[in-house]
This record gives structure tokens, C-alpha cells and sequence, in this order.
């Protein structure tokens, strides 16, 4: 992955294949962002009828490039739009900087260094560039010749090799914290996109398991897995049932983070279906070729794990990854069957593709038994969700508002869009049964809050429950954009370890 690295060092001296400057919309054209001072006055102020000149505004996304002043030693000056300028400073918001950092660092693909010389005003801002460079700079190519060995995939680029920070201060606790921090949460994410974006004959539930428990072992995790006959045996029947018609049997993946100071119990629940057809309940043509992805919640769940380990956080943190493959064959599922859960409730399966639900009930259930603080789920659940709030925004359910809000509040800081849901008491009575205690389909109209209202009923009494539907944001279709790549995108890590965080800090009630 991208190394990263804090400079004093000047601008001009500094060997690299490109300077990274920012640039920002101003009123009556493009304005040079503070960090590219020296930049500047090596173009004698100039730098921004130049860049006009050549067609920059200064929007978010924007890149231009020409070549570096005389005596540089980098041969090339990358400006990176900003977005508008501030209205009342020169201080560029979090999501900006990362967003312009992301997008450099995938410019500046098959270039060994790059020199960022973007606003950085703190140790935070610091972080910030570090995770969007890091983040933008992803690429997914092991499929690809030679990409295993590190090298440039066949028709391809290899990613940017290294990023200095300009402006940095490597002697800083501070600094060096908050790249500690960048380095930590970027390279799990980049890890949980590529188990989405993994291909499903080689990412099944035993191959995913195996892939925890390795980790588990490295960072000092307790892993336990439940494979089909611990399962069978405990009474897992949602699990089991999703898992019927496939020759890759299900898994239940328990991940514990300790920590001696921590006060708190945090668990994490990820849907896993490592492929969804939809089971008996087809999906129709054009509709299967991304269901890889269905198991983006379980990746998500994976890598806060790993990254609260990592980060030492005094926070105690459980992870559930509930592993199925949703498979149509002769032992599979059918509409009709009742399924009894592990909680001891029975439901009626009216559709097989509604089945992500499923599992996550089972490990709602399992997770309750341990009483945490709090627990919150996150899955790609609906399409429902998708229709009401597009692709880049999940949507977060929870019984208690407090903890909504708080939930949507964390996403916000860390970048990642979110919008609050209600749960409509009246949905509920759509999934009654005339032959089980609940079935798992209601009312069409508002199914992804349906499919929040019959979560809600596997969560223990008295617990606080949040569920997070990443079904629009977890796998991106269409092109790059900011510090987001094509394909898996590693949606709610940020946000699952920054509630970690706050937990850990005692701000999350």
C-alpha cells in the first residue's frame, strides 16, 4: 500500500514525481489554497492566472497539471481542486481535504512519490490527507497479471508508491498519532474492499472465515467460528436456512477485542452473504453480477474490528460475521417454510431473497446474550433503501433517537453520508403470520423500514440497537470519485471505529 510520510522538507528540494497543490473556487476565478506558498512564489504569484489559463476553477474533483517551476526538483505540479473557499477562513473542511487527496493520489497512479503540499493547519488535517491519499490511491488487481507481485497490472497502473505530507511535523506526538491513526483505518478498509470485491469462487464463508482467523491471530483477537454442525447443533436456524441450498456451508464468526481499561461493550453485527441469487426466489437477469458484494457488511464489521485492535482503543468490541451463500437447488429453502431462529421465534419465509434478515436475526440474538452497551448491525439490506436515499447515503434505524443521532453525528465527521430512518410502529403488522410468530416480508411501500421493524425483534430487552442498510453506498457501479474507486468501497468502517472511539472516550451515551 501507499507509504506515507511527514516532511519539513522544502518544496523545491524535495525529490519526488509531482508537487500536490490545492486549488480552490474563489468569486473571480481559481485561488491557490494555503500549503503551496512556495509554489506560488516560484511562478512569482502567478500560479493562479495560470492554472485559469489553463481551463482550472478550483472545483471539487478538478485536476490539472503543467510542469514545475524552474529549480524544482519534481518535474510536475499537480493542482487539485478544493471545492468553493471558504467563507469565513482559510480552513478547508475535513471532507474536502480528503476528497482532494483521494483524487490526487489516483492521478498520480504508476508515480513512485508525490509531494502533498495541501492545507494542513494541524495533526488533524494531517490524518485527513493521509486517509484520503491512502483511500484514493486503492487499487483492486490480484485478478490481473502480475498484480500479486506488487507491480503494474497488465493494461493497468501501479498505485501511487508514497506520499509525503509537507507541512508535517515528524517529531510530534500529535502528527505522529494521527498518521498512526491513517495508517490503521485506511489499510483495514482498503482490506475489507478487497474481500468485496473478491470474486465468489475464491470468497465463500470458510474461505472469509479462515481469513479472520489469521487476523485474529495477528492482532491479538480471540476468533471463534461456528461452522454448519456447531451450528446446527446450537439451533441457528435462520443461518442454516439461508445457507441450505449451497455446497459452501454457512459460518458464524465471533471477533473479541479486549481491553483492560475498557468500561464499555460495543458489538458489531455484519450481514455476509458471500453471494446472493436470491435462492429460490430468483433474482431476475442483471441483477446478480455485482451479489458478491452482499457481504459488505461483514467486511465492514471485520475491519473495525481489526482497526480498534490496532488502535488499542479501551473500548471492549465484538464483532458477528454471519456467513452464508443464498444458492437455488434441490435442498434449499422454499417460500412457505418456517424457519425456527436461534432465539426459540419461528418465521415464515415468503421470500428467499429476504434473506440477509435472516442471518443477522440469528446473530442479533446471539449477540444480545452478551449484553453490550450497544449493538449495531450493518448490512446491504434492501433496495428499498437504495430508491429512498440513492447511492452514496445509508440509511441508520435504531430504537433509541439519542443513538441515531449520535450514529448519523459519526458518519458526518468521518465523511461518510448518512441519513436517519424511522421505524413505524404500523409497518409492523404487514409481517404477521397466520403460521409462525412473524414472517420475513411485509409491506412493499417502506420494505427497507420493514426490514429495520423485524430486526428490532431479535434484539435483546433493554439493549440499544442501531441498524445500518449500506445496500446504496457499499458497492460503487459507476466511475471513481474523490477517495471512492469503482467497485467495493469499504462503507461504515469510519464511521463503526470512530464509534468506537468515542465510546472508548466516554462521549457516546
Amino acid at each position: 500500500m501507499t507509504a506515507l510520510t511527514l516532511s519539513t522538507a522544502a518544496a523545491s528540494g524535495l525529490r519526488a514525481d509531482a508537487i500536490v497543490v490545492g486549488v480552490a473556487k474563489g468569486p473571480k476565478g481559481p485561488v491557490v489554497a494555503p500549503g503551496a506558498e512556495a509554489v506560488d512564489n516560484a511562478y512569482d504569484g502567478s500560479l493562479a492566472g495560470i492554472l485559469e489559463t489553463l481551463g482550472a476553477t478550483g472545483a471539487e474533483g478538478e485536476v490539472t497539471k503543467l510542469p514545475a517551476p524552474s529549480g524544482f526538483k519534481a518535474p510536475v505540479v499537480v493542482a487539485v481542486g478544493l471545492g468553493a473557499v471558504p467563507e469565513k477562513d482559510d480552513t478547508f473542511g475535513a471532507e474536502a481535504l480528503r476528497r482532494a487527496a483521494g483524487v490526487a493520489a489516483r492521478a498520480l497512479a504508476g508515480a513512485k512519490k508525490a509531494a502533498f503540499a495541501l492545507p494542513i493547519a494541524d495533526a488533524a488535517d494531517a490524518g485527513t490527507v493521509a486517509e484520503g491519499a491512502r483511500l484514493g490511491a486503492y487499487a483492486f488487481d490480484a485478478y490481473k497479471e502480475t498484480g500479486r507481485s506488487g507491480e503494474a497490472a497488465k493494461n493497468g497502473k501501479a498505485p501511487l508508491g508514497e506520499v509525503a505530507l509537507l507541512g508535517g511535523k515528524p517529531r510530534d506526538a500529535a502528527y505522529k498519532a494521527a498518521i498512526a491513526r491513517a495508517l490503521a483505518v485506511t489499510e483495514e478498509l482498503n482490506r475489507a474492499r478487497d474481500l468485496i470485491n473478491t470474486p465468489p469462487n475464491d470468497l465463500n464463508p470458510e474461505s472469509f472465515a479462515a481469513v479472520a482467523t489469521a487476523a485474529g491471530k495477528e492482532h491479538g483477537i480471540k476468533v471463534q467460528v461456528l461452522d454448519e454442525k456447531a451450528l446446527a447443533k446450537g439451533g441457528y436456524g435462520g443461518i442454516l436456512g439461508v445457507g441450505a441450498g449451497s455446497a459452501a456451508a454457512p459460518r458464524l464468526v465471533k471477533l473479541s477485542y479486549t481491553s483492560s481499561k475498557a468500561t464499555k461493550h460495543l458489538a458489531f453485527v455484519g450481514k455476509g452473504i458471500t453471494y446472493d441469487s436470491g435462492g429460490i426466489s430468483l433474482k431476475p437477469a442483471g441483477h446478480n453480477e455485482t451479489m458478491k458484494c452482499d457481504m459488505s457488511g461483514a467486511a465492514a464489521v471485520f475491519a473495525a474490528v481489526v482497526a480498534a485492535a490496532r488502535l488499542g482503543l479501551d473500548v471492549n468490541v465484538t464483532g458477528w460475521l454471519a456467513l452464508a451463500e443464498n444458492m437455488p437447488s434441490g435442498s434449499a429453502t422454499r417460500p412457505g417454510d418456517v424457519l425456527r431462529m436461534y432465539s426459540g421465534k419461528t418465521v415464515e419465509v415468503l421470500n428467499t431473497d429476504a434473506e440477509g434478515r435472516l442471518v443477522l436475526a440469528d446473530a442479533l440474538w446471539k449477540a444480545s446474550e452478551e449484553k453490550p452497551d450497544a449493538i449495531i448491525d450493518v448490512a446491504t439490506l434492501t433496495g428499498a433503501m437504495v430508491l429512498a436515499l440513492g447511492n452514496r447515503t445509508f440509511g441508520v434505524m435504531a430504537n433509541d433517537d439519542a443513538f441515531r443521532a449520535s450514529i448519523v453525528e459519526a458518519a458526518e465527521e468521518v465523511g461518510e453520508e448518512s441519513w436517519p430512518m424511522p421505524l413505524p410502529e404500523h409497518l409492523r403488522k404487514g409481517m404477521d403470520s397466520p403460521t409462525a410468530d412473524i414472517a420475513n416480508m411485509g409491506e412493499r411501500m417502506g420494505g427497507g423500514l420493514v426490514a429495520g421493524l423485524f430486526l428490532r425483534e431479535f434484539v435483546g430487552e433493554g439493549i440499544t440497537w442501531a441498524h445500518l442498510d449500506i445496500a446504496g453506498p457499499a458497492f460503487n457501479e459507476s466511475g471513481p470519485f474523490g477517495y471512492t474507486p469503482k467497485g467495493g468501497t469499504g462503507s461504515a468502517v469510519r464511521t463503526l471505529v470512530r464509534l468506537a472511539e468515542l465510546t472508548a472516550a466516554g462521549d457516546l451515551g
